[in-house]
């Protein structure tokens, strides 16, 4: 069994280059490579609620312009990373277009991969 600190490391690995990065460049494959196939998203944005199955988020970020290709300001930072055996959460910004998005992703360790199970989002004003 991997220590603490490899599994943190490791669902540091998925926010980066899966997560964080797919989001940047609109790259749908490498978001489905961050999510469990079931995953739902669930939050409120400007005080609307929200909730998407993964297949309608990632329709969404589809048929959006990126933040590569938009050129607009885009930022990232991983806030914290809790985890006990095969379960995770990580608190994570995304700052991109007019949005300051806070996200708690739920993450399983699932076939020896971490995979994000659930997106909890909301805006807060910068």
């Amino acid at each position: 069994m991997k220590t603490i600190d490899e599994e943190t490391a490791a669902i540091k690995q998925v926010l980066q280059a899966y997560y964080f990065q797919g989001i940047y460049e609109g790259n749908v494959e490498l978001l489905r490579e961050a999510f469990h196939p079931g995953t739902l998203l669930f939050g409120d944005i400007n005080g609307q609620p929200y909730a998407k199955t993964l297949d309608q988020y990632l329709t969404g970020v589809a048929h959006r312009t990126s933040p590569k290709d938009s050129g607009k300001p885009y930022q990232t930072e991983i806030i914290s990373i809790d985890v006990i055996q095969s379960i995770a959460i990580a608190k994570a910004q995304v700052k991109m277009y007019e949005f300051n998005y806070y996200d708690f992703l739920s993450f399983h360790k699932i076939d020896r991969n971490w995979v994000i199970v659930n997106k909890m989002l909301t805006h807060i004003e910068a």
